[in-house]
């Protein structure tokens, strides 16, 4: 499975992305468990919501953080996510 630069990418409706008080950040519950993220994988999952697509994601994240060339960075940390399910693309 690979990121389809032109599709938006969508948060899976069988996990959940959520802050947790007791670890102080934020994870994806799933039936089978739970994942702990850092900062920047909870940042690009919050924007994973089925209306942008990668270049969107990459340039608001990039103006949030002042900052330019996370497009490899970010592209790598979905294409896991693809993986792993926890986002789709339709």
């Amino acid at each position: 499975m690979t990121i389809k630069p032109d599709q938006p990418i969508q948060f899976s409706p069988l996990h959940r992305l959520q802050w947790e008080e007791a670890q102080q950040k934020h994870v994806i519950l799933y039936p089978e468990g739970m994942v702990e993220l850092n900062q920047s994988s909870a940042e690009i999952l919050k924007l994973c919501d089925g209306s942008r697509i990668l270049s969107q994601i990459v340039s608001e994240l990039e103006a949030k953080f002042a900052t330019t060339g996370l497009n490899n960075d970010i592209s790598a940390f979905l294409e896991v996510a693809l993986k792993n399910g926890w986002i789709q693309q339709n």
